[in-house]
């Protein structure tokens, strides 16, 4: 038994397909027929019941991958751990940042990273929130910029980067515009541009309005922070947005007003999963986060 073996069983299991998990692996389908029937010889236990129709696990092959993904999982730490140890200057880090605020709050960090580790390739994937932890529980990113504020998660482990209040912007015309402050009972009758339903600013929004008993009227659901100020000077509605991101609007048609009370703000975290080997890229970007975070 070796590991291509262990890693072609598992990709056929996910697959329950020979075809589909030859092409995935970019290797000839017998190929992969035959490493797993010298896996079953082996084995002494047919791992699969082959049909016309569909091919399944059998009890054996149930058992057999969820120690090949423990056995996989070993692998690739080890082999991450002795690339670490031969040559530093190679590695990636897979990311994920919420479209509206990850320019604004991360690419300083990035940048400073970029200067001390110019070798390190940054993939950049821009989802909300809750799609960002997904993707870290599922191994697809390596770590993310989250909002921190919502329910603890025990898989993964978070540090707070940034905290800032969600201000309201709208048009000069607007009855509030001139306002010094706003409550948000004051906006029970207007239309919002808000964050899409994926992002946890989302929730967090309609939780702050239910407190003043109504459920915000939803004029558009965005993720994109060009999209909330067009809207916003087109008078389709108002909006909440972080105070850094409302403070470099250009148009002299949309004006700021703070919240006077029950202020929610956005609180940004960097995220990663517990109990995984970091490789060393990741864990150095982790270290320079700490020591970098603006308040």
């Amino acid at each position: 038994m070796d590991i291509r073996q262990i890693e072609y069983f598992v990709e056929v299991a996910k697959q329950l397909s020979f075809t589909k998990a030859a092409t995935t692996l970019h290797v000839s389908q017998p190929s992969i027929s035959k490493a797993i029937q010298n896996l079953e010889t082996e084995l002494g236990v047919p791992l699969f019941y082959r049909s016309s129709k569909q091919l399944e696990l059998t009890d054996a092959g149930h058992a057999v991958l969820i120690n090949a993904l423990q056995v996989l999982e070993s692998f690739h730490n080890l082999r991450s751990e002795l690339t670490d140890l031969m040559d530093l200057k190679k590695g990636q880090i897979r990311i994920g940042i919420p479209p509206i605020v990850g320019a604004e709050f991360f690419s300083k960090l990035i940048s400073y990273y970029k200067e001390k580790y110019p070798y390190i390739e940054i993939l950049l994937t821009e989802v909300g929130t809750k799609r960002i932890r997904q993707g870290i529980e599922a191994g697809e990113l390596d770590i993310g910029l989250v909002c921190s504020f919502c329910s603890t998660n025990e898989q993964l482990e978070t540090i707070r980067f940034v905290k800032d209040p969600l201000v309201l912007i709208v048009h000069q015309d607007h009855r509030l515009a001139k306002q010094e402050f706003i409550e948000l009972s004051n906006l029970q009758s207007e239309a919002f541009i808000i964050y899409r339903n994926d992002f946890i600013l989302y929730d967090r929004i309609i939780e702050e309005c239910s407190k003043f008993g109504f459920f915000p009227t939803i004029a558009c659901e965005t993720s994109q922070k060009d999209l909330f100020i067009e809207m916003v000077q087109a008078k389709i509605g108002i909006a909440l947005l972080p105070q850094r991101i409302a403070e470099k609007i250009t148009y002299d048609t949309i004006q700021t007003v703070p919240l006077k009370e029950q202020v929610i703000h956005l609180e940004l975290g960097i995220t990663w999963k517990k109990n995984k080997y970091l490789p060393f890229a990741v864990r150095e970007f982790i270290e320079l986060a700490r020591g970098f975070m603006p308040e």
